[in-house]
């Protein structure tokens, strides 16, 4: 407990309206207003350790009677003063804290004074006002004689209240004081017992009763409690001993029996019985009270309310007898046996689905349709097309049953967001099913009701959160469905695609079929091999290639950088990236057929931004401890003012309001040396075809993967020994093949191709060749490498560099005809990205450049080949000048 402490002839006044700070009480205070500022800045911050102040309680005049005497402001002196003088029950107007309406209160005659145990200084921004944070302990009651104002805070002349030591041994000869002080122990003794019992606390609050005076204790013992403004006043005024512990006991006395009264209740509540048979006895209670009051509420009866949610579902017939049925057995039931649970779960589904509930298509506008895709999406003008003509045979035909559309293409080229417009044209909702790694067909058809744990799948769980028959559902991922032991997804999926089939779909765990002939399924894939060819056959495919680098740069500028401008916070002011950066990041740091990259790169420069913008925030904070935290009681009770010096601090502000607030001198606008610093070193250059051509046995490739079309580099070498061929790079058994195929060619021309002298047997002679495929951790395979493979045997066994400028693509047969592949569009884009200039392609693909963006093709030399002798004609510097004979 504190020590006398020794009050000055005057003190500054803090204001607490509606509220008493008690002496040994602690209460947390912020200070906002210039005039409480004023004050602790004058008083308590310049001061330290030494600082005091005064609380004195106020009230507004429109409130009751006050208690006690009152000040209100008088007249001014010559000094430039106003006297406050005392008076009762009489109040003027003023400002109150900085406020600008006039507020008419009464100031109370008796105050505590108060010291800091901690204290805060803070600076607001962007306005720079200063706050103090102040936690005070009252130490002892004065009486005001005089307030006046200085500047913007008031002072008072005060007179001490508290009770001498010989004051306090006179009131201990009193015998009244000594029972008042027993009488007190004993109350405040059991309510430490009850308060233990029931927080496992008190050990320290048992100390202070032996410890601290007893009159200390009343006020200590009062504060900790919840009483009105009119009693903490009354403890205020008791300045007699025996005054102030009458009342503290009867206060300490009534908390303690509103205590017992809530333990008695709570004895009351709890019984004796286990959980189940207090469950079934309030219920067989409650249809007794009710049948006796004659009252059955079926807003009380969740059987009723279920069978009135199923009656309004509108089910049909066949399926309103089976639920029916099922509701029937469910009444018979009780709520402890097994099954109870699961039938009503399944009746609840029953009820939940959307049997007639449909979503009204508005009328559609196909010129509307088209420029909500144009501003989702960028190029794709094939696809946007074919869109266009499904929502017209949609508008001239609603009810037509259509194809369902299957977009396939690399990752990050739109393929879901595509769905999602189609739903947003068609004015539907939109819901996504993920398929990827589905390997159980429980998923699609759902679980019989007989196991634990049964679900149904997820169309049918997908049509019950959407809350409507005729969603358009995008199945995402459908290549990657699995099958094993638990059956095979994809064969579920015949049922749910085929028109014809799916009105009366069967969901194992319903039980009982469903139409999803209204639904509009797309689909998406990142390949076509994986998907089984019937579940294919139910579906019209629609290829997204990926973008071209300038495509890419338009999507960056008018659709990621804002995106990511605002997930991050920022905006123009902060942070500028001129279209020739962005151009920069695709050539250097992206060779994707997607946007998902560059969008991640572009996000790292705008958290670098945000790291820079955020550091010029310069909030201050200043921190005086002058003495440690602690209170008898009063630890954890911390004042919700009521006064503006004692509002709420706000904890949390949104990224938003963050960098709102924020302002900086100049936009931060990206260059190269920012973008190296951000995002390291170029990853790519178009050097690097040159640099891994320059040595003979290698030729430059074009395949196609699930990420898009990729640029493949074939190395060829040979070394002494007994004439095998040797491959690595985790190849499939065709580009195995084709490797045979290749090698076989070049032994049977390598007279005509010069690469044997007239003497020798054999190419193979004493020799091995190895053929390697780098990138050796990413699986290969397909026929499409036969060409590429033949030119990085020529060129290793003639000791000639192909051309740095050239790449190609083609299966060859063993004759040496050169045969069409798929995946072209792919190739030519991913060659543009690396910066090649020609293309060698079979001349039956000549059709399928039609799908190529024409800035590519005119970037581009495209080289048609009929067969191997056009190929190594075009692959080589100066054409085949090693040939010899005319025949070949």
């Amino acid at each position: 407990m504190a020590e006398p402490v020794e009050l000055p002839t005057r003190l500054g006044i803090l204001a607490f309206r509606n509220k008493v700070l008690l002496p040994g009480a602690i209460i947390r205070i912020r200070c906002t207003s210039p005039s409480s500022v004023k004050l602790v800045e004058q008083e308590l911050w310049q001061r330290e350790e030494k600082g005091l102040i005064g609380i004195v309680p106020v009230r507004d005049a429109a409130e009751s009677a006050s208690v006690g005497p009152v000040l209100y402001p008088g007249g001014g002196t010559d000094s430039g003063e106003r006297n406050v003088k005392s008076h009762s029950g009489l109040s003027e107007s003023r400002k109150a804290d900085g406020k600008s309406q006039q507020e008419a209160v009464h100031w109370h005659s008796r105050g505590v004074a108060a010291r800091a145990l901690h204290l805060s200084r803070g600076v607001e921004k962007p306005s720079g006002r200063v706050t103090y944070t102040v936690v005070l302990e009252g130490l002892c009651r004065f009486s005001v004689l005089e307030l006046n104002s200085r500047g913007n805070y008031y002072t008072a002349r005060i007179s001490p209240l508290d009770i001498t030591k010989a004051d306090m041994d006179q009131a201990e000869q009193d015998p009244d004081f000594v029972s008042l002080a027993r009488q007190f122990k004993v109350t405040a003794m059991e309510l430490i017992s009850v308060l233990e019992q029931k927080q496992k606390t008190g050990g320290r609050t048992k100390v202070l009763l032996e410890t601290v005076p007893v009159h200390k204790l009343a006020d200590i013992f009062v504060a900790s409690f919840e009483i009105s403004f009119e009693e903490q006043l009354c403890m205020l005024d008791s300045i007699d001993l025996k005054v102030r512990l009458s009342k503290a006991t009867e206060l300490v006395d009534r908390h303690l029996q509103s205590i017992r009264v809530a333990e008695k209740i709570t004895q009351k509540v709890e019984g004796q019985l286990s959980k189940s048979q207090r469950e079934f006895l309030l219920r067989q209670q409650m249809r007794a009270i009710k049948e006796e009051l004659g009252d059955n509420d079926d807003d009380e009866d969740d059987v009723a309310v279920l069978e009135r949610k199923m009656q309004s579902a509108g089910m049909p017939a066949n399926i309103w007898k089976h639920a029916q049925r099922e509701l029937r057995r469910l009444k018979k039931m009780q709520p402890q046996q097994p099954g109870y649970n699961s039938s009503r779960v399944y009746l609840e589904l029953l009820a939940d689905l959307p049997w007639q509930k449909a979503t009204e298509e508005q009328k559609l506008d196909l010129r509307a349709a088209k420029e909500r895709l144009d501003s989702d999406h960028y190029g794709l003008a094939k696809i946007k097309q074919r869109i266009i003509e499904y929502l017209a045979v949609r508008k001239l035909k609603p009810d037509a049953k259509g194809p369902v559309l299957c977009f396939v293409g690399p990752p990050g080229v739109g393929k879901t967001s595509l769905a999602a417009s189609i739903a947003a044209a068609l004015g539907r909702k939109f819901i996504r099913i993920s398929l990827g790694g589905v390997k159980d067909e429980a998923d699609i058809r759902g679980h019989r009701r007989t196991y634990i744990g049964s679900m149904p799948g997820r169309l049918i769980d997908g049509i019950k959160r959407v809350g409507v028959s005729n969603p358009v559902m995008l199945l995402d991922e459908i290549d990657k469905t699995g099958s094993d032991v638990r059956g095979d997804p994809a064969s579920a999926l015949l049922e749910v695609l085929d028109p014809e089939q799916n009105k009366s779909f069967n969901d194992h765990y319903l039980n009982v079929p469903y139409d999803l002939s209204k639904v509009i399924f797309v689909a998406t894939a990142n390949k076509l091999q994986p998907i089984p060819p019937p579940l294919l056959d139910r579906m019209e495919v629609i290829e997204l290639p990926g973008y071209t680098p300038e495509e890419k740069a338009k999507i960056a500028m008018q659709y990621l950088i804002p995106r990511v401008m605002d997930q991050h916070g920022l905006s123009s002011e902060f942070l500028q990236i001129p279209e020739g950066m962005v151009k920069l990041i695709i050539q250097r740091y992206t060779r994707e057929a997607g946007v998902r990259s560059l969008e991640r790169n572009l996000s790292a420069l705008a958290r670098a931004a945000a790291v820079k913008v955020a550091e010029q925030d310069n909030f201050s904070a200043v921190s005086k401890d002058f003495h440690q935290f602690s209170s008898p009681v009063e630890e954890s009770r911390l004042a919700e003012g009521a006064e503006v010096e004692m509002e709420v601090i706000p904890m949390g502000v949104n990224n938003r309001e963050i960098s709102n607030a924020l302002q900086v001198i100049s936009p931060l606008i990206v260059d190269e040396t920012m973008l190296e610093n951000v995002l390291g070193p170029p990853k790519y250059d178009d050097r690097e075809t040159a640099e891994r051509v320059s040595n003979p046995g290698v030729s430059v490739g074009l395949v196609w993967t699930a990420f898009g079309g990729e640029v493949q580099f074939v190395e060829a070498t040979t070394m002494a020994g007994k004439g095998e061929l040797r491959l690595t790079g985790q190849l499939g058994d065709v580009i195995k093949e084709s490797a045979q195929i290749a090698l076989t060619w070049v032994r049977a021309r390598a007279m005509e191709l010069s690469l044997v002298d007239t003497g020798e047997v054999s190419l193979m002679e004493g020799r091995d060749i190895h053929i390697h495929f780098p990138a050796g951790a990413v699986p290969k395979d397909g026929p499409s490498a036969g060409v590429t493979l033949v030119i990085a045997l020529v060129s290793l066994l003639s000791q000639k560099r192909m051309r740095a400028d050239t790449a190609m693509t083609g299966e060859m047969t063993l004759r040496g005809l050169v045969l069409p592949v798929g995946g072209i569009k792919d190739k030519v884009l991913a060659a543009h990205r690396y910066g090649i200039k020609r293309i060698i392609l079979p001349q039956r693909n000549s059709k399928d450049l039609v799908e190529v963006p024409s800035a590519v093709l005119s970037n581009l030399e495209i080289i048609y080949a009929k067969r191997m002798e056009d190929v190594l004609e075009q692959a080589f510097e100066g054409g085949c000048p090693w040939r010899q004979r005319s025949r070949l």
